[in-house]
């Protein structure tokens, strides 16, 4: 891979990069396309990394589908896409340990609270991909808000040479936002996830009158009552710290996220308020 990318740095190729655990989606293409716009080449990364799943049931089960990922690639392009599959003993070397990150509080908020150690694997594994691929930019989703604005403050505290762009988020046509997770949705599951961003999209509107407050105790009552769906929590939080709101600011910008298990399937997803 550095072989590859010095040969086309030193043709001033511009190299963009979207990293992926695979099973790809159009989520993922948008991502790509992006991507492709905006520089010469592009490498995605396919790596399904140990260090961020907390849950060892949850890594087992994760869709692993190289030649299917491929296969979708080459629809978006032939000649401008290098797909990069290492294996864990070529990004780890024999140690599969997470580095310990100080994100200045951000990995301790939401995901944090319910996922231990995950951002410092997330951390680890794209500050890897960074030294190896050295790309000028890369591309990542809102639906993981909260792993982009980590990714941000990593590029920053660690002076990392690449521009971290942030796309909006995918959704397929009933409003679910794309995952690979969604394909292992049974289908009474699939019916009833739309729920979710249904429910953003009325909190997003009670947000312009109510309190922080009173909005999350209505989707709590709107999942409370829904046989199928668990909340795992609802937060309104400042986009720049992700800490919790207290009260509302005009001088602040807001964003709702919430985690949703349908069955043992976690869904995640978040509407910017203002």
């Amino acid at each position: 891979m550095a072989k590859v990318i010095s040969h086309l740095k030193a043709k001033d190729l511009t190299i963009g990069m979207v990293p992926t655990m695979g099973a790809l989606h159009q989520g993922h293409l948008q991502l790509v396309k992006r991507s492709l716009n905006e520089n010469d080449k592009v490498v995605v990364s396919v790596f399904v990394n140990p260090t961020q799943f907390d849950n060892k049931d949850d890594l087992k089960k994760y869709p692993r589908t190289l030649d299917d990922d491929v296969a979708l690639l080459k629809t978006v392009s032939k000649t401008d896409i290098i797909v990069y599959a290492p294996t864990v003993k070529d990004i780890y070397e024999g140690e599969t340990e997470s580095e310990v990150f100080d994100f200045d509080g951000l990995e301790f908020e939401m995901e944090g609270k319910f996922r231990h150690g995950h951002f410092d694997g997330v951390g680890t594994v794209v500050k890897r991909f960074f030294e190896i691929v050295k790309p000028h930019k890369a591309y990542f989703g809102e639906k993981d808000f909260q792993q982009l604005a980590i990714i941000k403050k990593l590029v920053e505290k660690h002076n990392i040479p690449v521009k971290i762009i942030g796309c909006k988020i995918h959704r397929e046509t009933n409003g679910l936002a794309m995952s690979s997770r969604n394909t292992r949705l049974k289908p009474e599951y699939k019916t009833a996830a739309p729920l979710i961003y249904k429910t953003l999209k009325i909190a997003k509107e009670k947000f312009g009158t109510k309190s922080a407050g009173k909005v999350s105790e209505w989707v709590e009552k709107q999942f409370a009552k829904h046989s199928l769906l668990e909340l795992e929590y609802f937060i309104i939080a400042d986009t720049k710290t992700l800490k919790p709101i207290k009260r509302k600011s005009n001088k602040k910008t807001y964003r709702a996220f919430i985690a949703v298990y349908a069955d043992d399937i976690r869904l995640i997803d978040n509407i910017a308020l203002n």
